[in-house]
Parts: structure tokens; sequence; C-alpha cells
């Protein structure tokens, strides 16, 4: 993946919804603009992840499955213009 991401989050072996509340908490602490990855093992994150972006700012450039292992990155939303 070509993606450089800013912060890795390693969520493998958390349980739904634990990779959603913890890349929550992450990308928090993001600037704008930065892109965490998230590593996560759970079948559900594929979905969770999906529709926190479908119903958020942030942006999922690229999201793959690599065996049991799911990795998502996620760029933080950009401050909203004044």
């Amino acid at each position: 993946m070509a993606l450089q991401p800013d912060d890795v989050l390693d969520a493998r072996g958390l349980p739904c919804p634990l990779p959603l509340l913890k890349a929550k908490q992450a990308l928090s602490r993001l600037a704008p603009g930065q892109v965490l990855e998230v590593m996560a093992t759970d079948a559900g994150s594929w979905r969770d992840l999906e529709t926190f972006i479908e119903q958020s700012d942030y942006q999922m450039p690229a999201r793959e499955a690599r065996g049991d292992v799911y990795h998502y990155w996620i760029r933080k939303a950009a401050e909203p213009s004044r």
C-alpha cells in the first residue's frame, strides 16, 4: 500500500465494536488531513468502519483484507472553512 499513515492502530483481537471505538479515539488525536491505519481481525469492522465513514466527514482512501487481518486507511476530515 502506497499510503503512508501518520499513526497505526492495532485493533487485532478486539471484538466488535471496539475496533471502531478505538479508531474514533485515535482519529481525535490526529491533525486534519492526517491518515490513520487500522488493523483489525473482527469481520464486523468491515461494515462498521464503512458505515462510520459514510456518516462522517472522514475519508477511507483504501481498505483491504490480508488473510484474516483487515487494513483500513482513514483520513481525518479537514477543518471546516469559516
